[in-house]
């Protein structure tokens, strides 16, 4: 038996802390900071609620809605601003199957794969997954209407017949008479005004940045 006051009789011991047996020192202040906080992270990762199925659709159908006015600002003021060395080549005939372009689809890809990675894998916050989700459901919807429809990517027999499709691929083709960085209408994909005001607008420019029709095309002004 220890005598920790040397006179014969038992004293009190202090009890060992944990981390002193486990790292072999007395802890300091600063750690427990750091404990606390994997501590957290541990209960968090292991004992967090599930989140309710129609909170997490609102956040998926949120995020859509959002990214759409993600995808206006970045069209306009990145691709067309200092983004442009890479989105010129989608307003160039395309030689082979892919473009500069492109690239953008992989970065902007990174995102959502993160938040699906975070909310199923590293025991992030579950509304990560539904985010995630809705950066990927833009993504298909993107793929679908701008590279499958209008700028058919991939063959297909399909013509719009409802007033919302006729408007927003004659806005994107509008879009694409203009072959200069600036100068041009109509940045959204999902959303556009009415083709006859994007004519205007161009007109009233002079019609500055628009291809010139040749023989064996249309006026894209005119014939979107």
């Amino acid at each position: 038996m220890q005598f920790a006051n040397g006179g014969g009789r038992p004293g009190r011991s202090e009890p060992e802390s944990t981390c002193s047996s486990v790292i072999g020192h007395p802890p300091s202040n600063n750690a427990a900071p750091v404990i606390a906080a994997a501590l957290a992270l541990f209960m968090a990762r292991r004992y967090i609620a599930p989140m309710h199925w129609a909170i997490g659709i609102l956040l998926f159908v949120a995020t859509v809605v959002f990214m759409e006015g993600f995808a206006y600002v970045a069209h306009r003021w990145l691709m067309h601003g200092p983004g442009w060395f890479l989105h010129a080549s989608h307003h160039a005939p395309r030689h082979g199957n892919w473009e500069w372009n492109d690239l953008y689809a992989a970065i902007f890809a990174v995102p959502s794969i993160v938040l699906l990675l975070g909310g199923v894998q590293w025991g992030w916050w579950p509304g990560t997954v539904w985010i995630g989700a809705g950066i990927a459901a833009y993504g298909a919807i993107y793929f679908g209407f701008h590279d499958v429809i209008v700028h058919r990517r991939l063959h297909h027999r399909y013509l719009p017949r409802s007033a919302y499709m006729k408007r927003i691929i004659s806005a994107h083709r509008l879009h694409h008479a203009v072959e200069t960085k600036h100068g041009t209408v109509s940045f959204g994909f999902l959303w556009a005004p009415r083709p006859e005001d994007l004519k205007a607008e161009l007109k009233a420019r002079g019609n500055a940045g628009v291809r010139a029709p040749t023989a064996a095309t249309r006026d894209p002004v005119d014939h979107p």
